[in-house]
């Protein structure tokens, strides 16, 4: 069952392709409408309209079910093909994806959440909790050189700098940078929410930083890009929306 509403009209090539696709393999009721078609499932309302030939791949639609297991096994044996479910932590949801007849990406999701009442047991009495803030490690064989470059091209200020460690910060967030060694190999990554995605992308384009694309509206309620620093290391910054 789809248990959060979701309203969306989608422009199709074929009408009654996407009406079968919809009602035969994800189970949807089929309603006529003033103007097109909708689609029916739980909370969720589509309306199909249209003989719109170039509306291949315009779509990315987000449900959100109550038994997702079950969900994948229904659309597998109706003949969808569905992506293997997935955890993604960061979100808090476990999904899978698959195709519309029109290229439209649909996710399905179920949160694994857990709420704040069943966590009360887990905090001090009187207190907010344990966990507050992160800092995160990111390495760097140069650290004079990525001082250099997450003040000037990433815009953050330094707090605390010396040969082999630099404490910066951006706003409310602070990040490490660190000397790369055989403890601390790779690369590293982090990931921060913004005020306005766009807003910084241009500033950061505008500055030269190695940006990874334009942003991007998540189906999950992410628009988010990424940015690469002098050695590798991943930054995303994302902005929620509903």
């Amino acid at each position: 069952m789809i248990i959060a509403p979701v309203s969306r009209c989608l422009a199709v090539a074929n009408p009654e392709r996407s009406i079968a696709f919809y009602r035969e393999v994800l189970g949807f009721e089929v309603r006529r409408a003033q103007g097109g078609t909708e689609l029916v499932s739980g909370e969720a309302r589509l309306q199909i309209g249209g003989n719109d030939p170039a509306a291949e791949g315009r779509g990315v639609l987000f449900f959100e079910t109550d038994d997702l297991d079950r969900l994948r096994s229904d659309v597998l044996a109706r003949g969808g093909k569905p992506s293997s479910i997935e955890k993604v932590n960061w979100i808090k949801y476990r999904v899978f994806e698959l195709e519309d007849p029109d290229g439209h990406i649909l996710w399905f999701g179920q949160t694994f959440h857990v709420s704040d009442d069943s966590l009360a047991a887990r905090h001090i009495p009187g207190q907010l909790g344990q966990l507050r803030e992160a800092l995160p490690e990111l390495p760097l064989t140069d650290v004079a050189a990525g001082i250099a470059h997450y003040r000037d091209v990433l815009g953050f200020r330094i707090n605390y700098a010396q040969d082999d460690l630099a404490v910066m910060y951006r706003d409310e967030i602070t990040l490490l940078l660190i000397k790369r060694t055989e403890r601390h190999a790779g690369i590293g990554s982090c990931y921060v929410y913004v005020a306005d995605a766009d807003t910084l992308h241009a500033e950061l384009v505008a500055n030269g930083a190695n940006v990874l694309g334009e942003p991007v509206s998540q189906p999950w309620g992410l628009r988010d890009f990424r940015v690469l620093d002098l050695e590798g290391n991943r930054l995303g910054f994302g902005q929620p929306f509903e």
